[in-house]
Parts: C-alpha cells; structure tokens; sequence
C-alpha cells in the first residue's frame, strides 16, 4: 500500500536526503522516497503497518526538520513569502556597513559583531544545534555554525558576519530559484479543471468533474477546461490543445469527435458524452507522469546524493587534522592554521552539487513538457540522450493509421465513378468500404441485391446494371477482361455488367514531416533507423524507402517484434521503440526506452513507454533527444564547475592563499550560478 504526503516548507536537498534515509529505516517500510522538487514524501508498507509508518514517519519531519509541515496532497497550499528572508538580509547589511564606518572599542565591538552575527545566523545556528542532538552532523548548518563559531574564537568577527550573511543571501537565491522551477512546474500543471457541468433531466449543474460517471453528459462553455475525455454529440468549435501537445495552432473538432481533457474549448458551445473517469481521463494521468516525473533518479543524481553523503565527513575530517597537524609538526601558530581549516569547512559544502543536479533533470522534465512531451523520470532522460538506434512501428505511429483513397483510375466520368462505387459500399463498415464513401461528397445511390462475398468483395445492382467492386481474384472469377494494376497499396477494382470500369488505390496516409523527423535525427547522430510491422512487406518497403528507414521488417506478429528486438538489435546499443498500439506495448517495456504516441495510442502503450509524445507526431523525437541532450550536458557542466572549483579553492584554502570571501564564493557563489544555469533546462531551446 501506498501513501504520499507533501513536505510544505522543505527548502533543503539535504534535508530531504536525510529525512528519506531515515524514513527508511522504519521498521516495516518497502520502499521510502522523498522528492525534493515536487516536495513529496512516497512510502510504501503493507496494509497492516501504512499507518503506524506514516505516523513515525511525520515524527521523523518533525524532529529533523521542525519548519517542515506534513500534508496531504490534496490539501491547499499556502503560497510562501520571502520578505521575512529579505527583512534579515537587509538589516543585517545596514548593520555590517555602520560596523564598518564606525568601527566600536573592544568590548562592544565584539558585543555589536555578535548581535548581527545571531541576527542574520540564527536560524542557521538553532537547525545546526537541533540537528547535533539528532545525530545528523556535516550537513551545510553545521559546516557554517562551526566555520563562522570558530572565526569569532579567533577573532575575525567582520568575516564570521560576512559569510554567514553572504550564505543567506546565498540560499534566498538558491530558494527563489527552486520556488521559479517550481511554479514553472505548476503551471503546465495548471490544465487541471476544478469543476464540469453537468446535463440532467434537462438542467445544468456545476459539480466536481470526480463525481461524474461514463455516459453522462456534460455542457463545455466557450472559454472553459474540457473536464473529461468524451465523444461530441452537439456543436462545434475550435480547441486550444497546447497544454497537453505543446501545439500553439487551435485545432478544429466537430460532432462524434473525440475530445480530451484539458483541452480548452475557444468559440462553439459543446457537448460531450463522457467515456472516461476522472481518475483515469487524460489530464490525470498527464498530471500524474509529470508530478511524478523527478521521483525516478538517473544514475548522475544517485552519484551525487551518495558523493555528497561521504564526501562532507571526510572533508570535516580533513579541515581538523589541517588545523591541528602542521602546527604541531613545524611548530607555526595555530591561528593560520585555524583559519585555513575554518575556511576549508565553508568551501567544503556542498550545496551547488546536491541541488543543481536534480534541478537540472526538474528543468529538462518541464522543458519537455511545455513542447508537449512527457518524460516520466530523470533516469529516462540520461537514457534517451544516449539513444543511437531508433526502431518504429509503422501504422499508427508514421503512419497516421487511417486510410483514403490515394488514386483513382476510370475510364468514364471520375464523379460518376466514385459516386457508383461509393453506393455499392455504403453498406460495408469495412475501413476500406468507409474510406471510399468518406472520399464522395455527393449524395448516394440505392442499391438492390447486394451480396458479400468474403475474400473477394461485393457485387451489387445500381441503377440496372450488376456492378463487381472487390479484389483482382473477384474480376478473374466472373470472367472481366482488365489488366492487373502494380501499385503500393489495397486496389479496389470495378466492373460493370462484366466491363471493366477502373480502379482505386487505397493506402495509409504518412504523418506530416515523418521524412524530416528521420533526417534530423539521422543529423543527430543517431546510427540505425529500423522498422518492425505486421503490415505486408511491399507497403512496408514503400513507406520505408519514402521515409529513410534503414532497415524494415514487415509481416511481424507482436512476439516476432519483441524476439527481434532481443535477438538481433545490438544491446550495447541504447535503443529506443516507438510505438502506439496495445500490441506495441511489449516492445514499449522491453526497449531500453520506450517512446508512446499518446494522442491517439492505446492506454497499454502509454503505461508501458517511459515517454509520450502528446501530439502523436513523430517530428517531436529529435525535439525530445535534443532536450535530453541539453539537459544531460547542463548536469555534466554543473558537476565538473561545483567540483572543479572546490578541489580548486580547498587547495588554495590548505595552502593558505584563499580568504574567508573565496570560501564563500566556492559555496554560495557556485552553488548560485548553478542552480542558474540549470534553469536554463526549463528553455526547450
């Protein structure tokens, strides 16, 4: 069993690292996640024991992190202000600069020094104090109590004042930052529809889109949210979709059209018979995958969580043995010594490393899904940026999976033609049959004895004459003289009273900008483009050679595709499998990553995939690789210029060539312009 509770106030990624590894330790507990970007606490344990873990674990925030509310996540959120932050800051740099004009005599000077120093680090110091009784030592309050504690015992007040002024000017950026991605976040979020109305016994009424059923139906007013999936029954009108596509073109949809939640209804009055609830309707399960998109780590975020967990102690270590070795052994003052290590302590946190690199993976996340792409963990992210063979199905995912008429060929009047044909198969629900009536906007002609013939087509009589429309193998048997026609795609033949009349091409039409899609992703650098399909191996070539498929396999069944995949694809490859049917999903589970076309795919393939392209348009993978291309880079510059530039400044704090203000840019200003530059996740280009 599951339960999930939001951290309101959790502004630490190391407090959320410490609180999930202890939460962990609860007897009981399956599995214990706390995701520092959305907030969440995640816990799992068994029916019997959920509520005494959930109990012992709000214990748990509560001790370690006394600010830190536990909520539902139903419950609302009090949005929060930074001016008490901005009120300390301020202050204490008003102080600072009059301490620095009119510098008092000792004592005072030390007294005045000491009420601006408990002024801007009080808080600091409480959590650095609290956490001590704990047992949590080497977290970032701890390294600047004792840094700045240990500069006042030496005597450099200035210093101790300023750094701990400069680490909370730090962290309101940091914070600010966070809470930006955060509200970046929340605003792709922000499709979720707070009520519906509802048509019944002929009234309106506005109720909780939970509440309403399948089949019921519902009233969408110029300007409102689609609450529910559901099918057109009256009106028409045109629909803002960028929330869930990322596609700023309003699309038109008319009567018995599918509608999707969180679409936004621009001009005609509509309604809608609902076909889904609102637990399991489009919007839900968008807001669920993106919600829960950052709980998933890539293999970069764990490294950095554990590097963080043993690097801080061991560097602790270090700085004591700094400032108590070298003078023992050469006989210089302790007071350069304890300088040096004070400021090896300050430049030892590790604050830019352990935010940065989620925040990145968070950005990368949003990014993509303001392009209407939805990648459902960090982990998937590392995975599709590293993807170098890309394999296809063919209907429904290049192809748009419905068929009309590509060709036609007659030798009377093309209207008359079409019109004929199109009344003999009013009567089919075939898709070829539907597609050539579709295609005639004329109106029809009745038919009399109509007659089936399966495997060959129908025979009918219009207006006095037996017309033949079917398959080559229905002409050959009823003696028509014709030439057979070589053409990609299902030919439908006609004959009237036995004289051959023409024929149509019928074929699956390709989604727009496939070709491109191909190309651009060819450019790059992925190695191998492939196609699998059930489809027969000619209209595979074709398509395949259209679009610049590398290699095609056709006339596969669902359990071939999934052998072929790990038989004969190189698994020291990271191949990804794009598809949209329940038969894909499978191949969606077994790839190293699954790609889903979730507009018109199949429920099975979109759980199955670990990304859903919104719009079912294949033109937004390469827009895919190159956000997780981006992202993957913003995480490696972040990670080499954090660590760089500690291992940089520790050697210059040890060798006594770095000041206290070098120390604090290594930690505020670093971690500063990383969260910065990993904002720039959040940019798709």
């Amino acid at each position: 069993m599951e339960k999930v509770y939001r951290l309101d106030g959790l502004d630490c990624a190391n407090c959320a690292a410490k609180i999930e590894r202890s939460v962990q330790q609860i007897q009981g507990v399956e599995e214990a996640k706390v995701d520092f970007m959305s907030t969440k606490l995640t816990i799992k344990a068994s029916a019997e024991d959920i509520d005494r873990v959930s109990n012992e674990a709000k214990g748990i925030v509560h001790k370690l992190e006394p600010e830190v509310n536990v909520n539902s996540v139903q419950a609302e959120k009090k949005e929060e202000t930074p001016y008490k932050k901005l009120i300390q800051i301020g202050i204490a740099v008003i102080a600072l600069l009059l301490l620095a004009l009119f510098t008092p005599p000792m004592p005072w000077k030390l007294v005045a020094y000491l009420i601006v120093y408990l002024w801007v680090g009080y808080d600091v110091l409480k959590t650095a104090i609290t956490n001590i009784f704990h047992g949590e030592l080497f977290d970032e309050n701890f390294l600047m109590a004792i840094a700045t504690v240990g500069a006042i015992a030496i005597g450099e007040y200035p210093e101790a004042v300023a750094v701990m002024l400069f680490y909370q000017i730090g962290e309101f950026f940091q914070d600010y930052a966070v809470t930006k991605s955060r509200k970046s976040i929340g605003s792709l979020l922000a499709i979720r529809p707070d009520s519906a109305n509802l048509i019944q016994n002929g009234e309106v009424k506005k109720v909780a889109p939970d509440t309403i059923a399948i089949g019921d139906h519902i009233l969408i007013k110029p300007g409102e949210k689609v609450p529910l999936d559901g099918i057109v029954i009256e009106g028409r009108s045109m629909l803002d979709t960028s929330a869930l596509t990322g596609e700023s073109v309003p699309r038109s949809i008319n009567k018995g059209e599918e509608i999707l939640s969180g679409f936004i209804n621009q001009s005609g009055q509509l309604t809608v018979e609902v076909t889904t609830t609102f637990g399991e309707s489009t919007v839900s399960k968008i807001l669920d995958l993106v919600e829960n998109a950052s709980s998933k780590k890539a293999p970069a975020e764990n490294f950095i969580t554990n590097f963080a967990h043993y690097y801080t102690p061991i560097v602790v270590g270090l700085a004591a043995l700094l400032a108590i070795i070298p003078p023992l052994v050469t006989g210089e003052p302790f007071y350069d010594w304890v300088y040096r290590a004070l400021t090896f302590l300050v430049i030892s946190c590790p604050c830019a490393l352990v935010i940065s690199v989620p925040l990145s993976f968070f950005g990368g996340i949003g990014g993509a899904s303001k392009a209407g792409i939805l990648i459902k963990g960090s982990n998937y992210i590392e995975t599709l940026a590293k993807v170098d063979t890309l394999v296809f199905d063919k209907t429904g995912t290049l192809t748009k999976g419905v068929f009309r008429v590509q060709k036609v060929e007659t030798t009377m009047d093309e209207k008359d033609f079409l019109r004929y044909v199109a009344s003999a198969e009013q009567s089919s629900s075939h898709p070829i049959a539907q597609s050539i009536v579709n295609y005639v906007d004329q109106p029809l002609l009745p038919v009399t004895e109509l007659e089936e013939l399966a495997g060959f087509g129908i025979s009918v009589v219009i207006d006095g004459q037996r017309f033949l429309v079917g398959n080559e193998k229905l002409l050959v048997k009823n003696h028509v003289t014709f030439e057979p026609v070589n053409e990609i795609g299902t030919l439908v033949y006609v004959a009237a009273d036995n004289v051959y009349l023409g024929y149509l091409v019928i074929a699956d039409e390709l989604k727009d900008h496939v070709a491109a899609a191909i190309t651009e992703v060819k450019h790059l650098g992925v190695k191998r483009t492939v196609m699998l399909t059930g489809d027969n191996q000619a209209i595979a070539n074709a398509v395949g050679q259209k679009v610049g498929i590398d290699q095609v396999y056709s006339e596969l069944l669902p359990e071939d595709k999934v052998n072929y995949l790990e038989a004969e694809l190189n698994r020291e490859q990271k191949t990804a499998f794009v598809g949209d049917g329940m038969n894909d999903a499978p191949v969606l589970a077994r790839a190293d990553l699954g790609i889903a076309m979730g507009g018109l795919g199949s429920d099975a393939a979109i759980e199955a995939a670990d990304v859903v392209i919104m719009d079912d348009q294949p033109a937004k993978i390469p827009t895919a690789i190159q956000i997780a291309r981006k992202t993957m880079k913003i995480v490696k510059q972040n990670i080499v210029f954090a660590i760089g530039i500690k291992i940089i400044v520790l050697v210059l704090g040890a060798l006594g060539f770095a000041t206290m203000y070098a120390a604090v840019f290594a930690d505020v200003g670093v971690t500063i312009l990383a969260v910065l530059n990993a904002m720039r996740c959040l940019k798709i280009k």
